[in-house]
């Protein structure tokens, strides 16, 4: 399957919103995230990402019929690095899990994106961290860091 990366224009926020909610649902299994009164999982920085410059969130769309496969929110907030680039949410739609898209577009963003990164796997998830594991271990041909939870290098 093809895909391609596609800048979230302001008047698509609602669905990067609604997107954002099943990942945030999927988390909330293992970082204890609960609902608020309205079935809403708040997320404090959202609105950022459409009024700062330093945030950037991208939908993942197939090629072939631009249907909604996933999407990713690209930040500069580290927390080790005093600057660089942070992976903040990431999500590929389980049905289109397993066969490789999420490794394609993570590599893609580090490639859009060059110098510090940090990524910091959902807390808790095993699978998670094994899919930020292999896939950051292939891309930096294992010359990375894992502390505190985040995985750490640098791509320039």
């Amino acid at each position: 399957m093809e895909y391609f990366l596609d800048k979230v224009d302001i008047k698509d926020k609602d669905i990067l919103y609604r997107l954002l909610q099943y990942s945030l649902f999927e988390e909330s299994l293992n970082d204890g995230n609960e609902m608020n009164s309205e079935g809403i999982f708040e997320y404090k920085y959202f609105d950022r990402y459409f009024t700062d410059a330093d945030r950037d969130a991208y939908f993942i769309r197939d090629k072939d019929d631009n249907k909604l496969l996933g999407f990713v929110m690209i930040n500069t907030y580290m927390q080790k690095y005093k600057s660089g680039h942070s992976i903040a949410e990431f999500m590929v739609i389980p049905k289109y899990r397993r066969n490789k898209i999420g490794k394609r577009v993570a590599f893609e963003c580090f490639n859009m994106y060059k110098g510090n990164w940090e990524v910091s796997p959902s807390f808790g998830s095993k699978s998670a961290y094994s899919f930020w594991n292999k896939v950051i271990n292939e891309y930096t041909n294992n010359n990375n860091k894992y502390e505190d939870r985040i995985f750490m290098f640098n791509n320039q």
